[in-house]
Order: C-alpha cells, then structure tokens, then sequence
C-alpha cells in the first residue's frame, strides 16, 4: 500500500514537472486569446470561467467570435463542438492506456482535461497510464491558460500585438519537444508525422481548387486523423502487452 502511494506521488510530481513549459505557453497564446475577448465585450472574470471550462484555442477564439457576432446560443455549442471534436479522437486514444481496473471518475476526470499538449505528454509515457500524472499536468497547466485569458482581457491592447505573437512562440517549440522523442524512437512514428504535415499542408492549400473551403481547420485535422491513424493502426498494430506492459 505504501509502495503504491509513492508511486502515485511520484507520477503526480512528474505531471506537475512537465506541466510546467505547458503552462508558460498557454499562458501566451492564451494571453492573446484574452485580447480577442476584450474586443468582444467579455469581463476578466468571464475569460477565466470561460478557460477553466474550454481548454481550446481554436474552440474559444470560435466561440468568442461567435459571442462577439450575437449569435444565437444553438449556434454557439454547435461551433464550439465541431471545433473541439478531435479530442474525442484524443479520449478514444488515451482509453487504450488506462489500465483495466481504473474506476470511470478517472476516467471522465481525464478526459475532462485533454488538451493536445496533455495528450502528447501522456502518450509518451511508457505503460499503462496513471491518471495522477496527467492530473499534475492539468493542475498547472489549465490554471495558466485561465489566468492567461483573464489578464489579456484585463492588459486588452496595451501591449503590442508583435510581442504577444513572438511569446507564443513557445508553443511550437513545445509540440515539437513532445513529438521528435518518440518519433526518433519509432521509425512508423516518424514517418507518420512526415506524413501527417504533408497531408495537413498540401490539403490546406488545395482547399480553395477543391472547392473544400467549407471545410474548417479542425474538421481537416479529424479527417486526416482518422485516415492517417487508422490505416497506420491496421498496418502497424501494437501488441497489448506492449501497451500496458510497464
């Protein structure tokens, strides 16, 4: 019992430890974020409300474009959905890690907080997932993104729109630092995360050819998930003790 209580200390460490250069980055993007919703008439407080409970970029700056176009609410949730909905792709992911015995609250407490960032860094981890450790991410990282929010409303336009930009900068460096260790790793991996910024770009810039401009960004990326993902999982399957095993 004890060596299990350590475990689940050590893993909660750990979260916190790689939620940290999360953190400093959602807090610039969402810093930004805030300043879209000042020009949309939202309050600091209801930045953070609104962050604390969307963990997306793309979903909120959808949303608060919609807010800011008084759009009827039925069109604001129908948005905010279709623009959030690769994270149902992310949860179906993570399902395969958790161990059997854990309860459905983990589970649904998990899924609450998936962020890309979250997701990346908890796939990355060897073995069955301990849900403490993506609960030490998130206790750091959602944090950030909701006072982000808050205080780019709060600042509004004082500061230069450059400087924020170049602080979100961070984020890119992080999304690389989270997927060239496991795609070095894994030849498949590699070559899969070749292959899904080719696709994702080359079908960005045919869009407007193939008459695909309805498509939006988050729709393309559900897409090509669900194409790439699936045919490298029916080409390349990973065996179960290879997952759980520790």
């Amino acid at each position: 019992m004890e060596m299990e209580l350590q475990l689940r200390r050590k893993a909660w460490r750990e979260g916190v430890r790689d939620g940290v250069p999360i953190a400093l980055g959602y807090f610039a993007v969402a810093f930004s974020l805030g300043i879209a919703g000042r020009n949309a008439g939202l309050t600091p407080g209801q930045g953070f409300i609104i962050s604390i409970l969307n963990h997306a970029s793309a979903g909120e700056y959808a949303g608060i474009t919609a807010i800011a176009a008084a759009a009827p609410y039925w069109e604001l949730a129908i948005t905010i959905l279709i623009t959030n909905a690769r994270y149902l792709l992310m949860s179906c992911a993570l399902s395969q890690k958790f161990a059997p015995e854990t309860s459905l609250w983990h589970r649904i407490g998990v899924g609450f907080g998936i962020t890309d960032e979250i997701f990346g860094v908890t796939m990355a981890r060897p073995g069955a997932m301990e849900p403490r450790y993506t609960y030490g991410a998130m206790a750091v990282s959602i944090p950030s993104w909701a006072l982000g929010t808050a205080l780019g409303i709060t600042a509004g336009n004082i500061l230069p729109l450059r400087v924020v930009s170049a602080l979100s900068v961070a984020l890119y460096g992080m999304f690389l630092a989270i997927i060239i260790p496991p795609a070095r790793k894994d030849r498949v991996v590699g070559a899969l995360v070749f292959l899904s910024f080719f696709c994702s770009f080359t079908l960005g810039k045919a869009a407007g050819a193939l008459r695909l401009e309805w498509l939006t960004g988050g729709t393309r990326v559900i897409l090509l998930t669900l194409l790439l993902a699936g045919g490298a999982a029916a080409l390349f399957p990973v065996k179960e003790e290879e997952n759980h095993g520790r």
